[in-house]
């Protein structure tokens, strides 16, 4: 397990400034956030192309970088962004070698149009997860055509809203090339705060095989997605990362819901509690 952080958490001029900063910081790995590119705060902007790939890729490598995934969020149920999404999601799987990682972040969707973040009554219906299943196969014959991984996270204001429902996703489609993004605070619904230890314990023995990437954010109340720095709400870190060891997980602990002024007490927090076993 390496402690990493969101490229977008740090920002500079080039991209040569933000994998220093990072590295500056004592973290060798990031997500990278296309927002880094200083092209706007699209997640996934239109019009990728290779050059600007190799120029990332180049920047991690001569800071000791390593990008750990890359973000591809999109509202794949939304009417009217399916379509573009889908399209930018191929591109950027064609253009991830040149990027040196096989890992796009993504996410189930939401029934509410305005914002990715947001819960909404329908996502909880079945013709909110018919939809989203539709889409995500097209989403990950995408990427399986590419040779990438798309990762998902069980969030709680999406339509995969649970870690049962996550498991049931992953078995419903059945492909080596969907897998798991786990983010402790984005598991507790309303009145689940209360049962911390059973909420994360069930998270990873449904998911634990699965999970490729973990971030590190926290939470202050239950009903909602955290949104908040490691270490300043209300997540149990020791046990969040005893669950991430338990399940043998070793890649990269991603930082992010932070400033960059908070990351020297969000790391010392995490790594403080890290098993050392």
């Amino acid at each position: 397990m390496r402690l990493g952080v969101f490229s977008k958490t740090f920002a500079r001029d080039d991209l040569a400034g933000v994998f220093a900063a990072v590295a500056a910081q004592g973290m060798g790995a990031v997500q990278f956030n296309w927002e880094s590119l200083g092209q706007g705060d699209d997640t996934m902007p239109d019009g990728l192309d290779g050059p600007a790939c190799d120029a990332v890729r180049e920047a991690a490598a001569g800071a000791g970088i390593e990008i750990a995934a890359v973000s591809g969020t999109f509202n794949i149920v939304h009417p009217d962004g399916r379509a573009s999404g889908m399209r930018r999601l191929e591109q950027l799987a064609g253009l991830l070698p040149r990027l040196g990682t096989r890992l796009i972040t993504f996410c189930t969707g939401t029934r509410d149009p305005d914002y990715l973040w947001r819960n909404h009554p329908d996502n909880n219906t079945p013709a909110a997860w018919d939809d989203m299943l539709d889409a995500m196969r097209q989403a990950v014959g995408i990427a399986a055509g590419q040779g990438a991984v798309l990762v998902f996270e069980p969030e709680v204001n999406n339509i995969v809203n649970t870690a049962p429902k996550a498991r049931r996703l992953l078995d419903e489609i059945g492909s080596e090339h969907l897998k798991v993004v786990i983010d402790g605070a984005n598991l507790f619904g309303h009145g689940d705060l209360g049962r911390m230890r059973a909420v994360l314990d069930e998270a990873f023995e449904l998911l634990g095989p699965d999970i490729l990437l973990a971030h590190a954010k926290d939470l202050e109340h239950d009903g909602d997605a955290g949104h908040q720095a490691a270490g300043t709400g209300r997540l149990d870190y020791a046990y969040y990362l005893q669950c991430l060891r338990r399940v043998g997980f070793d890649g990269a602990l991603v930082l992010h819901s932070l400033s960059e002024e908070q990351v020297p007490a969000s790391k010392a927090h995490v790594l403080e509690r890290m098993p050392t076993d």
